[in-house]
């Protein structure tokens, strides 16, 4: 499937009024320009309290930035090595939807205002202005993973695809798991990064919510960050499986803990195509010497750790959002997935922003595959927000839950049937941010 290209989109021109009347620039950033590249990634950097980047750190990091549209909020008529007082920067990526097909989303990163720039709505005109931007380039969704979740349902996004968090006492958890055949051995952190994309760009597809990474997030989990204050202490396994091909890995950090000579571990990515690399990596993980303690974050709800462990009291699981979603296009999103349950029925969604709002006939026959279009006449089955109809879109959130919470409005039979028909096999997940 092709997607377009988000650097041919100019900038939002509501977005440059709003701000204009306030004495500001809004701009797409031409990071052919290193000056301006220089000062863009400068103001990423302090606007998510990181230090200083060195000047190794920021060309280390370019690529990303030239490979997306990066929109800058600046005083009028700031120079070219100026810091942006706000910054975005976003890029159009499949979506693993359920059923395994790729929809289109528009992928938001760096939102970030200046701390001398708060409460001027640049935060508004920013993230409405993205969302403009992607609607009228045809795109059916737009996504995003956030450091504050108090700020995007405003703007429509919903939470929608939940993960969790392991922290595992190994002495406790023992290991119950199998010892699968094939190997595990350590690779150099070059190999590492390699291994880490390939072997995610393999699995990606199987389960709704992932997006591909790329050169630079690979790079970083291996340590090869020239800005990772962490980066000496990085190192990485790989599971190749019985025919010698590569299968899973595992990229990682020890820490000592208060002069024990006992150590935690930290996983920064695991990644595995097989139940059996999995395993294997799990198992190099808890049975290393010395190590009391691993954590691993931006975990399926669904991992099978506490299934390998003697002790699933050992596993302490902590969920939470995520991956947030916004659908545009209502009817190119509910055709694009599979569902697990015929349904018919008409979703009357509000969207304060205009792009969702209106009633669809939903119709999904019984092998999964559904049609959407304007409904005209019909009463409404299904009342709700678009956030909500975002957060339900993968299979991730229960109807029942929004509905208990008072988001959706429908009787009890058409929760369920709600539920059944989103319901996502395998549940969905995110294992990077971005």
């Amino acid at each position: 499937m092709t997607f377009i290209d988000a650097r041919d989109v100019s900038a939002d021109p509501t977005s440059a009024t709003r701000l204009a009347d306030d004495g500001l620039e809004y701009r797409v950033v031409d990071v052919a320009d290193a000056t301006r590249a220089t000062a863009f990634q400068r103001a990423v950097s302090r606007g998510f309290l990181g230090a200083e980047p060195t000047a190794e750190a920021v060309e280390h990091g370019r690529a990303p930035f030239e490979a997306r549209r990066n929109v800058g909020v600046y005083e009028a008529g700031a120079a070219a090595e100026a810091l942006p007082v706000a910054t975005t920067n976003s890029w159009v990526t499949p979506l693993t939807v359920p059923g395994g097909a790729e929809i289109g989303m528009w992928a938001i990163s760096v939102v970030t205002v200046a701390a001398t720039h708060r409460r001027r709505g640049i935060a508004r005109a920013l993230l409405e202005g993205e969302l403009r931007a992607a609607a009228e380039a045809g795109v059916p969704m737009a996504g995003l993973t956030v450091s504050e979740a108090t700020i995007y349902g405003r703007y429509g996004f919903g939470p929608a695809v939940p993960v969790t968090r392991l922290a595992i006492d190994t002495r406790r958890a023992g290991w119950s798991g199998p010892s699968p055949d094939g190997r595990v051995e350590f690779v150099a952190k070059e190999e590492l990064a390699a291994d880490l994309g390939t072997v995610h760009e393999r699995v990606r597809r199987t389960r709704p919510g992932q997006i591909p990474g790329w050169t630079g997030r690979w790079q970083g989990f291996a340590g090869l960050s020239p800005s990772d204050a962490d980066r000496d202490r990085v190192r990485g396994v790989r599971y190749l499986d019985q025919a010698g091909e590569l299968r899973g890995a595992l990229a990682y950090t020890l820490s000592e803990k208060d002069g024990t000579f006992r150590f935690g571990m930290h996983i920064r990515m695991l990644v595995a195509e097989t139940s059996d690399a999995l395993a294997a990596l799990w198992r190099f993980a808890l049975q290393h010497d010395l190590v009391d303690e691993v954590d691993a974050g931006l975990r399926a709800l669904d991992d099978p750790l506490p299934w390998l462990v003697a002790d699933p009291r050992g596993v302490t699981k902590t969920e939470h959002d995520h991956g947030w979603l916004r659908i545009l296009d209502v009817p190119a999103a509910l055709v694009a997935r599979r569902y697990a349950a015929p349904l018919d029925l008409v979703i009357r969604v509000s969207d304060p922003l205009g792009f969702a709002a209106g009633d669809w006939r939903l119709r999904v026959d019984g092998t999964g595959a559904a049609t959407a279009e304007r409904a005209t006449g019909a009463e409404p089955d299904v009342l709700l927000g678009v956030a909500d109809l975002s957060s339900l879109y993968l299979g991730g959130v229960r109807a029942a839950t929004l509905h208990a919470a008072g988001r959706i409005g429908a009787d009890a039979a058409t929760v369920d049937a709600l539920d059944r028909a989103f319901a996502s096999y395998p549940v969905p997940s995110l294992d990077i941010w971005y």
